[in-house]
């Protein structure tokens, strides 16, 4: 994890939320129980479907659909060279490689992010700031796969933009935009580090992952008031971060140049486009820089919004699921078959295998 300081920037807000008490937060749901009305859905889907595994057939050019354990780099691949200046430049570090040689070659200077290929959750993700950094990440990294250097994109604010586009369809669309707010502190002049992560309602749950990977001056360091520091590289609710849908935000020179990077690539119908960008009114501007692309596998995270009511919440993931399963579906009659559950099975251990042996 990465940490350093900025002044803070206001959070945009969107007029139209309305509050919503602690105990209504879906981000209060204890994990097992949350995953017992999803596995519920989905197993209902699967009888009505005839497949459990129907939604890898929804992105026919990705390994499993992206349902789980595809490859990063091979999704990036596949967005069309005219749209290359609105993807973060990145060199796949193959087993064997030189990573320092292929960091030249990139052309971009340190800091950089290191990821892994297939990854999850910000699993392994690292902010790397010189050559020794870099080589020890290599080291520390499964020597069998690969990995994914990028460039830092600089740009203060991340999202995730959800698209799909139904098989017969010429155009897509936006269903989500989904801004992250990377775990932070607010510096008030008196507080140090360690207190100020203690007082944070979401921030004291990851407190030891923060001790664990902050160093013991930086724990003890007291921000300015109004000093913004920044504790991780990684904008994952694991670590803490928080989620905030700004889907009024949508315009339609933004969903006009998704779409089009989308169709660029090969028969991509269903994920999220992960992406940095300057302001709001940039990214209703279509300005903006891709870090990632995922796949079916992935969450519409606008529903951990904590400011979206419990309800609500499973209503946006229940009709998620609802609509990938009728593309999967659409998919499957125009040819394209899912994986097996033998297959998928298998992609997923992998994938859980990898995450283990990544570097902290």
């Amino acid at each position: 994890m990465g940490w350093w300081a900025t002044r803070a920037t206001p959070r945009p807000a969107n007029p139209e939320k309305v509050s919503a008490s602690l105990w209504k937060r879906i981000e209060d749901v204890p994990k097992p129980l949350l995953c017992v009305p999803l596995v519920a859905q989905w197993l209902w889907l699967t009888l009505r479907y005839g497949s459990a595994t129907l939604p890898s057939a929804v992105n026919p050019g990705i390994s499993c659909g992206g349902l789980v354990g595809e490859s990063k780099a091979a999704c990036l691949e596949q967005i069309g060279a005219r749209f290359a200046d609105a993807v973060a430049p990145w060199r796949l570090v193959e087993p064997g490689d030189d990573p320092v040689r292929v960091r030249h070659s990139l052309a971009c200077p340190y800091p950089l992010i290191a990821k892994p290929d297939v990854g999850w959750c910000g699993f392994g993700v690292r902010r790397i700031e010189n050559d020794s950094e870099l080589l020890a990440y290599a080291e520390a990294f499964p020597q069998q796969s690969p990995f994914i250097l990028q460039r830092l994109v600089e740009a203060p604010l991340e999202a995730g933009l959800f698209y799909s586009r139904d098989c017969e369809a010429g155009t897509g669309r936006l269903l989500s935009v989904t801004i992250r707010h990377t775990p932070s502190v607010l510096g008030d002049g008196q507080r140090e580090t360690r207190a100020l992560i203690g007082a944070d309602r979401r921030l004291r749950r990851h407190a030891a992952a923060f001790a664990a990977s902050l160093r013991q001056e930086q724990l003890e360091r007291v921000p300015e008031p109004g000093e913004k520091l920044v504790l991780t590289t990684v904008a994952s609710l694991r670590v803490g971060a928080c989620y905030e849908d700004v889907s009024w935000c949508i315009t339609e020179t933004l969903q006009a140049k998704v779409d089009a990077i989308a169709r660029s690539m090969d028969r991509f119908h269903w994920g999220p486009f992960d992406v940095r960008f300057a302001s709001l009114k940039a990214l209703r501007a279509g300005d903006f820089e891709i870090i990632e692309v995922n796949g079916a596998g992935s969450e519409a995270i606008n529903f951990w919004d904590p400011s979206i009511p419990l309800l609500a919440s499973f209503r946006v993931v229940f009709a998620k699921q609802v609509q990938l399963f009728r593309l999967g579906a659409a998919m499957r009659r125009s040819g394209h078959l899912p994986v097996g559950v033998l297959g998928l099975a298998q992609a997923w251990l992998r994938q859980r295998r990898l995450i283990a042996a990544y570097p902290v």
